[in-house]
């Protein structure tokens, strides 16, 4: 099918319209990523077979297509339908198409044939299943609230106002919302400080006008008399029933009206008052049924030329035994987002850190509240104390109040004019600070997404000074695993907002990517070797330098990233701590009792905003312990780690790419442009290849314990318990230091992984280049010999099935077994029409030529979810290989430990293979 010139001169203007609705039922839909310099968009479409619906949100170059389904025959593609009884013919013809691209590539002249010009093209083709995105069940009806006087935090308000009681607050700033004096958590007249400290903010006249702030969740009751004067239907959307209005249409569709009502519940008789009573609100719903992750990354996109703030108050499941991150899109949805939304300032994305503390789970194993993009939220109950539901990590920046102690959060709920006293859990405590971020940015609307952060961190106040959680840092400031900063306070951040000094553009640092001896692991995600992890641990180290922070105009720092590699037949007994130049340690993960998985952690990434404004040169540590069971043991085989911050100088700051993406503005058409650096990604975390792409995602509320309301939180307990930072390897497993050349990670050049030499070094030099491959072939002449050669060659690689985790050549992070984010420094390479063949023996010998040309790496060779960037350049076919989304499907919530510890020998016997269920079946455990 081609598509009209005139359709073709259409396509920008496309971008205004608004998303079309979607008929899975009777078409396959499929995100293709085109690269426009290659080949115009029509002839890929062509060739694929699929007709254009539309762009995938404000992602540039991803497009939506789709083709019917058996049965469901569409006048442009008549007669196509009936082949997909052989399997998923868009797929098939894909893999045809390379497969003809690699013919060519050996008979002909760069160039000159249209399967090499349209494989160039064709960035990536990933299929599209709606998943349900599963919400999250509203706590029970709380005990009686008790509502008894309080004041708020003093002086707020204007001296001369006598001033003494919620209601005097509400006359003074006219304020008649019936609720308010029950809302503690604006006006506390029993505890003055002990409230997000917003009165004042309003007497300075900061409500939130001109602001736009979007509640992600599962709808906006837009009829509501405490939101319709607020809302703002350009920026909302229905991505679950394709319609413009996200109204609740469901039963338990209650959640995202009350997450609005904290924001922006206007000031008039109904319920009580939003943080911001004047911003715009708009609801983007995505949670009340199934939907895809090109809609779930339109939707964290959608409006972002206005929508400021988009407050998020799910994720994965905090059941204490799941581990999941964002697919390929949402990362690159989210990225866009900062680099692109409100004109170039940024989206700033609030996240609930999840309601699992109570079954042990922890908000470093959610790869949405420990991406650098969010502002990570934990709560406090009324009393200020630790709620046992809110999740500790190092990724949580500030908390904020909700239910606890005796009360709950009070605000609109759906209906006419409809509240409700029950709100609460982190759901609770996330658009609170969304609200306060809109009061910050009426005052100062040039704040970027970081500078939010900043302000976040500085502005916190220190609660609980005697709770033992927490620690100094090495920047002189208190934090804690529970409160990261401290609480929000909005009148201290929105004074501090109006002559802050805006940061600097981001600066990163790949600091480097380390094997320990023995490391292996072949394509299928089989991880073997490494350092057994002892009674004392296992300990390796990397340097950062002066010149690596000069070369990467390297100034300040904010985040660190950490991935790891470490195999275990139970990963809910791994610990994971990194220490710091200065001795500051970082607890990245501490003990799962739930967490029963066999698969380990395939370069999965932590985060810690523990060392923001730490000076980094030195070693880091990073140790890794467990539980010392016997039945359950494991081995450490290798991490790196990212520094991320501002720069020295603006004049040579530089954009951040996911390794995988190509550069937006690369119109050049020039096939033997260097790759954009294969760096450690940073942003999101690595996913295991067997593993199901389905997920859920919920709203925090889902585990929120029935007493969640009124019991008494805690503030005198560790989050996690580190071991001391001193203690000694085991007695023969010495501290893996980094090699002494190990070179810093330039984002302007293509940098080599740490020396980790073996035996397959001068192996995977020559794997590297293919000219002499080609150059055998021309020179020669001859079919036999050059087939001869080829065959050789293969039976090689069988030999070197399993190599080491990263080579000379193949940097830590290349063994990232996910969804396009975390591939390693160095450029590797890449084949992917060896699984094109039809017969069995071929592909079987090609599956084999994978393994070795990836060097061993856990990466699927099937190319709908994954990158092939640049891998027809015939001088160096190096790019990204395909990759698949970590899915850590939890074993059932109520399942005996004996049953679980029952099945391990039979899980031994059998390939590892996903625990998914089907999307849709409803009996999916919720997910966060």
């Amino acid at each position: 099918m081609r598509l009209p010139c005139t359709l073709l001169l259409l396509l920008p203007f496309t971008l205004a319209l608004q998303p079309q609705p979607r008929t899975y039922s009777t078409h396959a839909y499929y995100v293709l990523h085109h690269s426009p310099s290659s080949s115009p968009l029509a002839d890929s479409l062509q060739a694929l077979g699929v007709e254009l619906v539309e762009q995938v949100g404000e992602l540039r170059d991803h497009w939506l297509v789709r083709v019917p389904k058996p049965g469901s025959v569409s006048p442009s593609l008549a007669g196509r339908s009936e082949q997909w009884e052989d399997g998923d013919e868009v797929m098939q013809r894909w893999l045809a198409l390379q497969h003809r691209a690699r013919a060519q590539a050996a008979l002909t002249s760069r160039g000159e044939e249209d399967a090499r010009r349209l494989v160039r093209a064709i960035r990536s083709l990933e299929p599209q299943v709606p998943r349900q995105r599963t919400k999250r069940g509203d706590p029970p009806p709380p005990p009686p609230a008790l509502f008894l006087p309080r004041q708020g935090p003093t002086p707020l308000l204007r001296p001369q106002a006598n001033i003494t009681t919620a209601a005097d607050v509400g006359n003074y700033l006219d304020i008649h919302d019936p609720e308010f004096t029950a809302q503690w958590h604006l006006v506390n007249e029993l505890s003055p400080f002990k409230t997000i400290n917003v009165t004042g903010v309003w007497d300075m006249g900061f409500t939130g006008a001109g602001v736009r702030v979007a509640v992600i969740d599962d709808g906006l009751d837009m009829d509501s008399d405490d939101l319709a004067a607020n809302y703002d239907a350009a920026g909302s959307w229905d991505f679950n029933d394709h319609v413009p209005e996200p109204k609740p249409r469901l039963s338990d569709d209650r959640h995202g009206t009350r997450c609005t009502g904290e924001i922006g519940a206007v000031r008039n008789d109904v319920c009580g008052v939003g943080v911001a009573y004047d911003t715009r609100v708009s609801g983007i719903r995505i949670l009340s049924g199934p939907i895809s992750d090109a809609d779930e990354a339109a939707s964290l996109n959608y409006g972002f030329d206005e929508t400021s703030v988009y407050s998020c108050s799910w994720g994965p499941p905090d059941d204490g035994m799941s581990m999941e991150a964002p697919q390929d899109l949402i990362q690159k949805a989210m990225l866009n987002g900062v680099q692109n939304g409100r004109g170039g300032k940024g989206s700033i994305f609030v996240f609930a850190s999840g309601n699992g503390a109570g079954n042990g789970d922890q908000c470093n194993f959610d790869g949405y509240t420990n991406s650098i993009f969010s502002i990570t939220v934990a709560a406090i109950d009324k009393d200020a104390n630790h709620p046992y539901y809110s999740e500790a990590c190092a990724a949580n920046l500030v908390v904020a109040y909700s239910s606890g102690g005796g009360d709950n959060i009070h605000t609109t709920d759906v209906g006419k004019n409809k509240c409700t006293s029950s709100h609460g859990g982190t759901s609770a405590a996330a658009p609170l600070v969304a609200g306060v971020m809109a009061l910050a940015l009426q005052a100062r609307p040039e704040l970027t997404w970081r500078d939010a952060q900043h302000l976040v961190i500085r502005s916190s106040v220190h609660i609980n000074p005697d709770d033992p959680d927490w620690e100094q840092t090495a920047s002189g400031r208190r934090y804690s695993y529970k409160y990261g900063y401290g609480a929000i306070d909005g009148y201290t951040l929105v004074q501090m907002a109006k002559t802050w000094e805006l940061v600097k553009p981001q600066a990163w640092v790949d600091v480097g990517e380390l094997d320990l001896p023995g490391a292996e692991m072949d394509w299928e995600g089989h991880m073997m070797g490494g350092t057994p992890i002892g009674p004392s641990g296992v300990s390796s180290s990397l340097s950062v330098t002066g010149d690596m922070l000069q070369e990467n105009n390297f100034e300040r720092m904010e985040h660190v990233t950490i991935r790891v590699w470490i195999n275990h037949k139970k990963r809910g007994d791994v610990e994971v701590q990194l220490e710091s130049p200065n001795g500051i340690v970082s607890v990245l993960a501490a003990k799962r009792p739930r967490d029963f998985d066999e698969g380990g952690f395939k370069g999965w990434q932590f985060s810690s905003v523990k060392h923001w404004d730490e000076d980094p040169t030195g070693d880091w540590k990073l140790t890794v312990h467990d539980q010392q069971d016997a039945t359950s043991n494991g081995s450490f085989l290798g991490w790196s780690m990212m520094l991320w911050g501002s720069v020295v100088d603006p004049s040579k700051a530089k954009l951040w790419q996911l390794p995988t993406s190509v550069p937006p503005d690369d119109e050049s058409g020039d096939e033997d442009a260097e790759e954009p650096p294969t760096t450690s990604d940073g942003a999101t975390p690595t996913v295991d290849p067997s593993a199901s792409k389905t997920k859920q995602l919920s709203k925090p509320t889902d585990h929120l314990p029935g007493d969640h309301s009124d019991q008494t939180g805690e503030a005198d307990q560790p989050a996690f318990t580190p071991k001391p930072p001193g203690e000694p390897a085991e007695s023969g497993v010495a501290d893996v230091e980094q090699p002494t050349s190990a070179p810093s990670s330039s984002p302007t050049s293509m940098p080599s992984a740490p020396l980790d030499e073996g035996y397959f070094n001068h192996i995977k030099d020559l794997l590297k280049d293919s000219k002499w491959l080609i150059g055998t072939v021309v020179l020669v002449g001859l079919f036999i010999i050059g087939a001869g050669f080829y065959y050789w060659r293969r039976r090689h690689r069988r030999r070197a099935a399993y190599k080491g985790v990263a080579g000379d050549e193949v940097a830590m992070s290349a063994m990232e077994n996910g969804n396009g984010n975390g591939v390693g420094r160095s450029k590797e390479v890449y084949d992917p029409f060896a699984v094109t063949a039809s017969d069995e023996e071929d592909e079987e010998e090609e599956a084999d030529e994978t393994v070795a040309l990836t060097s061993g790496r856990p990466r699927s060779a099937r190319p709908e979810v994954g990158y092939h960037d640049g891998f027809l350049e015939d001088d160096d076919p190096a790019s990204a290989a395909p990759q698949r989304l970590y899915r850590d499907e939890p074993e059932d919530a109520d399942k005996p430990r004996e049953e679980a510890n029952g099945n391990a020998e039979d899980k031994e016997e059998e390939q590892p293979k996903s625990t998914t269920r089907e999307a849709g079946t409803g009996d999916e455990p919720p997910l966060v």
